[in-house]
């Protein structure tokens, strides 16, 4: 009999907040996070919006001398992880610490400090490089730092599977704790993509829109969409094996039911004709979760405003759920956040563990011109009440990574 395994707290920095309850009532409300981007002079870059975090400050968190040692995407990984925790109010103790593990990835990891250290190594020469440079850029760096700030001994990784990586490390360690090897899991990802090579490289290969209005250019779902806009931040759960969060009176926000995760073994950006890899890996997580797929009634879409994606991963729901796909209730909170790469599995993960248990799902905005070929219910515009049993969350990533995670209302 597999271990049950449950979400007990949630830590996040979006566009939308920069905590968990903060995103999930402004995505609630529809609110767009996506604005000009102000970190960097994007004055000859063809791309100028993007998903920022507003008015956060590192310092607030860590000690100047530690925020320094760690990338952007390790300080948003550590305070998210923090939050997590708190909100568990799970105690880590010598007695427990080898228990208790973490399990965060990145998409990219340190490509703020490895742009600096280049500049400076072409400036100054490569004796005047940081210590800290390659402890910094590496993207297992967040789940190490987080694993020393919070004192897990428990089993640590790092997956890095480009935009599913969020998704692929919350169902990695729900595995971890189903086999055994822990009774809980601080697990997620963090990203800090927003800098000049992680703009202009997704220029390059054309996946970022063009369109700068932030009020209308991420737009899943809807016809002339053409392309993502970059976000960022970092979503941790804290997920435990049911007795354990029983025997402490833990709080807990859903289970986790199923997990799916494949591979289109198609192309290294595209995804496979009509979203195949995609409705494998829902199947997957379905079947794992022990049920049909008439039983989930709202879907968390990868959704990235992407012309070939949205299109793709609509043929793909509808392959999974035939009829069903009519009644199915689906939106993507990426038309508020943007996309968060290696994070936004785990933020859509929290938002819709969320939507399950206060019965409040978050809308898709920028639905006023509907594609005829995406042509299911996207929540338009305004959030729905609704009381969920069962539901779903895509992330599709480069390389053919496709993760699914089914989550469900906690019932004893």
């Amino acid at each position: 009999m597999k271990r049950r395994v449950v979400i007990t707290g949630i830590g996040a920095l979006s566009p939308l907040g920069n905590d968990a309850s903060t995103t999930y009532e402004n995505a609630i409300k529809g609110v767009n996070g996506i604005d000009y981007i102000t970190r960097l002079d994007v004055s000859d870059f063809s791309v100028k919006i993007a998903g920022e975090l507003k008015d956060f400050n590192i310092e607030d968190h860590l000690e100047r001398k530690e925020a320094r040692k760690m990338d952007r995407f390790t300080q948003y990984g550590v305070v998210a992880a923090r939050e997590a925790l708190k909100d568990s109010r799970l105690e880590i103790t010598d007695e427990n610490s080898d228990r208790i593990g973490v399990w965060v990835g990145s998409g990219i990891g340190g490509m703020e400090s490895f742009e600096t250290a280049y500049d400076q190594m072409l400036k100054r020469g490569p004796n005047r490089i940081s210590p800290f440079f390659v402890p910094m850029l590496i993207p297992d760096m967040a789940a190490g730092q987080i694993s020393i700030d919070l004192g897990a001994k428990g089993p640590n990784g790092c997956t890095v599977t480009a935009c599913a990586t969020g998704t692929n490390s919350i169902g990695d360690a729900y595995r971890i704790i189903q086999y055994g090897d822990a009774d809980a899991m601080i697990a997620g990802g963090a990203e800090a993509p927003i800098t000049k090579m992680g703009i202009a490289g997704f220029i390059a290969n054309k996946a970022l829109s063009t369109n700068n209005n932030p009020d209308e250019a991420c737009r899943p779902f809807q016809e002339g969409r053409d392309g993502f806009v970059m976000g960022e931040g970092a979503g941790v759960v804290v997920l435990e094996e049911l007795e354990h969060a029983k025997k402490r009176g833990a709080h807990i926000y859903a289970e986790i039911a199923g997990y799916g995760n494949n591979g289109d073994a198609y192309h290294i950006t595209a995804p496979a004709p009509e979203g195949e890899g995609g409705a494998r890996a829902m199947k997957m997580a379905i079947k794992d979760a022990g049920i049909t797929p008439d039983q989930i009634q709202y879907l968390n879409a990868h959704g990235t405003s992407t012309p070939i994606g949205d299109l793709y991963e609509t043929e793909a729901i509808k392959t999974v759920f035939g009829e069903a796909a009519k009644n199915l209730k689906v939106s993507s909170t990426k038309s508020m956040t943007g996309h968060l790469l290696g994070a936004t599995g785990a933020i859509e993960a929290i938002l819709t563990a969320l939507a399950i248990h206060n019965g409040t799902v978050p809308p898709t905005i920028h639905q006023d011109q509907p594609d005829p070929a995406c042509d299911l219910d996207y929540i338009p515009n305004e959030a729905i009440e609704m009381d969920i049993e069962y539901a779903l969350s895509n992330s599709l990533g480069f390389g053919g990574h496709n993760a699914v995670i089914v989550l469900k209302k906690y019932q004893d």
